[in-house]
């Protein structure tokens, strides 16, 4: 698929965080995940207990045991964001598997327990988020972009006003 001749597969939605440190600095690269169908065949949705009433099907949302399986279940998919987002980045994780979702919510301590403070984690969670989120000011620059794109050329940009009196063969030729 191509929109107005370009295709989506090739945009890079990359962000980039550079932490000093020293003599080095230490590089973040955030990527946008393209669709978390990974997530879900691994962690799929928790679903509530209830009871069945006249009305039909009644889940219990407030259940203590289903409210925390929807809290494991953020943590998890949080952490999937932040380790698939950071993947180009070449962190070797100490406890965090890519493939345990298990132990995908570790990766801010993990980050703290290598000396990241924690407003460092938190610029850390901001790329990851910029790269996987489409707001209002990445809309605006695309727009002006596009608008710029579109308006008529100046002028003064589109080549020279006046005929040279001569040219490198010679006189101008008559009309």
């Amino acid at each position: 698929m191509k929109i107005g001749g370009v295709d989506p597969k090739g945009l890079c939605n990359e962000v980039i965080l550079v932490l000093p440190r020293g003599d080095q600095n230490l590089v973040f690269r955030a990527k946008g995940v393209s669709n978390m169908e990974e997530f879900h065949a691994l962690c799929p949705l928790p679903k509530p207990t209830g009871k069945v009433t006249k009305s039909g099907w009644v889940p219990n949302l407030t259940d203590p045991t289903y409210q925390q399986m929807m809290s494991d279940y953020a943590d998890k998919r949080l952490g999937y964001l932040v380790v698939k987002s950071l993947a180009d980045s070449d962190i070797e994780w100490d406890t965090v598997n890519v493939n345990d979702s298990r132990t995908w919510p570790k990766w801010e301590a993990e980050l703290k327990d290598s000396g990241l403070s924690q407003t460092e984690v938190n610029r850390v969670v901001a790329i990851v988020m910029e790269a996987n989120c489409l707001d209002e000011a990445k809309l605006i620059k695309a727009r002006e972009v596009f608008l710029l794109g579109q308006a008529p050329m100046p002028a003064e940009f589109s080549g020279p006003l006046t005929e040279p009196d001569t040219t490198q063969s010679g006189a101008p030729a008559s009309v």
